[in-house]
């Protein structure tokens, strides 16, 4: 068998970089070394994204055609290049060493083997990357699963250490997602210790963001190796420091400060000092050619200008830290699952917000677009996310806002406005979005629902005419006639062994909330709101 073609590059790194994806979010949240920003997630898919779009560019050619030196040189400075932050730069320089140690090793099977001689490289190329390595970091975990790979050759049968060029495709997959899925195991145990290691992970009740990001990384690689539709080996949820915890967010420098450098005769370490003096968390990596450039300063123009006459500078990128801070608080203070709502009518939408969710204004129809749901769920600051479409016709556009969502998100089959704000009381921020649907579905099983609205034409069977009042109960006609009278025989009908009944009263609605308790049975209990909604007077629910 000869190289790996371009195409199961491209899966392997597919599948590494959707698991990381998938929980980005997550990592965000755990990162508070070096400094509490939040980006650790964001960074680290950066990198992955970049190395994704050179084997876009390739795809279609064979390694044989590209060469392996060329096609990894290529990915390694893809890497180099899309890289930000400090766990970004890192990454790339564990893809710089893993692909070095390939391209050093022209006409060798990619095996376990070679496998564990990469990932000592990359391992190596990630400590020298930074001048002063902290232990407890994604440098520990990293090497650890270096280790992992290295200790299982000891105890693997010689025509698995060493494949042989009749091994099929399938086989050699095979066997690298085997020793891959154990050194996700090691690589677990690692990120569960680094607050031994590390201080400030212990005082803000944390794992390693970039350690934890790397070992779905791996999952992800495991996952695609062995074929489509495969799951993900599964990684434990690490849980985010609360704001009411302790945690590290003390820079002395406000920007977070990326760049490139291209020129000839560059030498990375002698740009350090100069850097060091405006700022600090200093990252010079690259080559003769090409400097990648990492600092949190102040003065990011000072930064650049260390490096006037050096060569052209390029792909600068400038972060605010403290805001990025602000807003990791203001989302971790939010809780872990928070709620979008689909709503029409100010007081529809005020009494959502009170509640919590995030409102998507559904208009006269109560129809957003797929994208107006997807920006509300991107606009929550929670992890996870739970959709109430408030209406049968929202229902598939949610759905997909939520396929299409970058952080978890899942749909609450609530089909009025009515049922979904009763629903959303039982919303618990510090649960999961699993546990909270759970306890949702189960507040909707206990609803009643129906309205009283005027009605938009004569009825083909002569039972009331335009204007007349309508009762509806469960999506049927129950009454009509006058507004009180139908709306007393409605909501009859609708507290049949409730205790409370909520009725929001909405736009043009004839009777004023103060006079609606005698329309209730007697012994139950009437909850009034003004919501404001179009098309209809009174909205009811029944608990």
């Amino acid at each position: 068998m000869s190289d790996p073609s371009i195409a199961r590059f491209r899966r392997v790194v597919s599948g590494a970089t959707a698991s990381l994806e998938a929980r980005r979010q997550e990592v965000n949240d755990l990162n508070v070394f070096p400094v509490a920003d939040g980006d650790t997630g964001d960074n680290m898919a950066m990198t992955m994204r970049a190395v994704m779009e050179e084997l876009d560019r390739l795809d279609g050619r064979e390694v044989d055609e590209v060469g392996r030196t060329e096609l990894v040189q290529a990915l390694a400075r893809a890497a180099l290049m899309g890289a930000r932050g400090n766990s970004g730069v890192i990454l790339s320089q564990i893809v710089r060493g893993a692909a070095e140690e390939l391209a050093s090793r022209p006409g060798e099977l990619v095996d376990p083997v070679l496998v564990a001689a990469a990932f000592a490289r990359a391992a190596d190329a990630a400590y020298e990357s930074v001048r002063e390595p902290a232990e407890g970091t994604m440098l520990t975990v990293f090497r650890e699963m270096a280790h992992s790979i290295a200790r299982q050759l000891a105890h693997l049968e010689a025509d698995k250490q060493r494949l042989d060029r009749g091994v099929s495709d399938e086989q050699q997959d095979a066997v690298l997602a085997e020793v891959l899925e154990r050194a996700i195991e090691d690589g677990e145990r690692a990120v569960a210790r680094t607050p031994e290691q590390l201080a400030v992970l212990r005082e803000s009740g944390v794992v390693d963001a970039g350690g934890h990001g790397l070992v779905l990384i791996l999952a992800g690689v495991v996952a695609a190796l062995r074929g489509d539709g495969a799951e993900v080996p599964e990684v434990p949820r690490q849980q985010a420091a609360r704001p009411s915890q302790p945690h590290h967010e003390d820079s002395r420098f406000r920007y977070c400060t990326n760049f490139i450098v291209a020129g000839s005769g560059l030498v990375g370490r002698d740009y350090v000092g100069r850097l060091e003096a405006i700022g600090d968390s200093v990252l010079v990596v690259g080559d003769e050619a090409t400097l990648k450039v990492h600092v949190h300063t102040d003065e990011p123009e000072d930064a650049v200008a260390i490096f006037a006459g050096a060569g052209e500078v390029a792909n600068l990128d400038v972060a605010d830290m403290r805001e990025q801070i602000a807003q990791r608080a203001a989302r971790l203070e939010a809780g872990r699952t928070g709620a979008v709502a689909v709503a029409a009518g100010e007081g529809m939408e005020r009494l959502f917000a009170d509640l919590g969710a995030h409102v998507v204004p559904g208009g006269e129809t109560l129809n957003p677009s797929t994208y107006e749901l997807l920006a509300g769920i991107h606009g929550v600051p929670a992890e996870e996310v739970l959709v109430l479409p408030s209406s049968s016709n929202v229902i598939m556009a949610a759905e997909r806002a939520c396929e299409l969502s970058e952080k978890p998100a899942r749909v609450i089959r609530a089909t009025s406005q009515q049922a979904s704000l009763l629903a959303l009381v039982e919303l618990d921020p510090d649960g999961s979005a699993e546990e909270n649907a759970e306890r949702l579905d189960g507040a909707l099983e206990g609803i009643a629902t129906g309205g009283v609205a005027p009605a938009a034409r004569d009825d083909a069977q002569g039972r009331f005419k335009q204007g007349d009042a309508v009762g509806f109960a469960a999506g049927e006609i129950v009454a009509w006639g006058g507004a009180g009278s139908t709306l007393t025989e409605t909501i009859q009908l609708l507290a049949e062994e409730a205790e409370i009944v909520t009725v929001i009263a909405g736009e043009g609605a004839p009777i004023p909330l103060s006079d609606l308790d005698t329309h209730v049975p007697e012994g139950v209990e009437i909850e009034t709101h003004e919501g404001g909604q179009p098309s209809w007077w009174w909205l009811l629910a029944a608990q």
